[in-house]
């Protein structure tokens, strides 16, 4: 209930076998049953400029009538879908968009992130990651999920800024958009880094950075707002039935699906990426010493490690980007 991946996941493999176009896709900006509660017109900080859960129950309700009652000429779009940062809903024919045209999103050693493949034929960026000082997932005090005063639900979209400063967290960031850049389908990470342990984990995010003074929101000023998150276990990179330990010092690609989304960055803003080695406790501490069952590591096996992203000509970590011209 954490990320609207599962009902993607459902739609595509449905669509394979969907002939007779019955198969139907809406995706909104809420959280778990947000559409059926409320305005549903934003999310913690992240305003989304209309009454959304009342443009989806009268879709709801023309979708009922339809099937149910016989009201109506029955003809649905493909997928619905809301696009953050514009705060529009988008209607497509397919989804993901077919028309959507791959950009690399490059990161560098001086920590920019750019569409330009690096040509050094070295550089890298490096961290220690502590299992014993792992980094949090939300701000602290972490309360219950459903305990009083939990400040769970919007945790997806929380100022990133709690953790921007962390020496175990490295960020590469854009310079200011001179326009706006429409993201819309499949994010994927190529991590090329390396551990001076025997396994590691790996947490991308794609961030979508407001300017130092907005003008429309001053609250929101520099806000860092998580666009994709996801998290890779190092072990995992070759097999997830068998994992296997990795190399110390041997650099290695992890590709890290990221998910769809829709979102507009909008121009004078920047695109951020970011990576770090834990993501406590939504996941449970990695040892970073392979260990056949981490749920079996010793307290002994829980061990410091010297992570590196590489950034250069031969290892280029990379994010891939769907752009849709609007």
């Amino acid at each position: 209930q954490e990320d609207i991946n599962g009902p993607q996941l459902m739609y595509s493999h449905m669509e394979k076998h969907d002939k007779d176009n019955y198969n139907h896709i809406v995706l909104g900006p809420w959280n778990h049953g947000q559409w059926a509660r409320g305005r549903a017109d934003s999310l913690g900080k992240i305003s989304f400029g209309s009454n959304t859960a009342s443009w989806y129950q009268a879709l709801q309700k023309k979708w009922f009538d339809y099937w149910l009652k016989g009201i109506g000429d029955g003809k649905f779009e493909e997928a619905y879908c809301f696009q953050t940062g514009s705060n529009q809903w988008k209607t497509y024919s397919s989804w993901p968009p077919k028309q959507a045209v791959i950009q690399t999103l490059y990161t560098s050693a001086s920590n920019k992130a750019t569409f330009t493949k690096p040509a050094a034929a070295t550089g890298a960026v490096s961290y220690v990651s502590d299992p014993a000082k792992p980094v949090p997932y939300r701000t602290q005090p972490i309360e219950a999920t459903y305990g009083p005063g939990s400040r769970w639900r919007p945790w997806q979209v929380e100022d990133q800024r709690f953790v921007y400063s962390r020496p175990d967290v490295v960020s590469f960031t854009m310079d200011k958009l001179t326009d706006n850049i429409t993201v819309t389908g499949k994010i994927k990470a190529h991590l090329f880094a390396a551990t001076t342990g025997t396994d590691a984990d790996w947490i991308v995010k794609l961030i979508d950075v407001y300017p130092d003074f907005d003008s429309s929101s001053l609250s929101m000023s520099g806000y860092q707002l998580p666009v994709a998150m996801e998290v890779f276990r190092g072990r995992f990179r070759k097999s997830f039935s068998n994992p296997t330990p990795l190399t110390p010092g041997k650099p290695e690609e992890f590709v890290i699906d990221l998910h769809d989304i829709n979102h507009t960055f909008k121009k004078g803003h920047r695109i951020m990426i970011q990576v770090q080695s834990s993501w406590f406790p939504v996941i449970d501490r990695n040892p970073q010493k392979y260990v056949p069952n981490i749920f079996e590591a010793k307290e002994s096996d829980f061990i410091k490690a010297t992570q590196t992203i590489f950034c250069n000509s031969r290892y280029a970590t990379y994010i891939e980007l769907p752009v849709i011209k609007e």
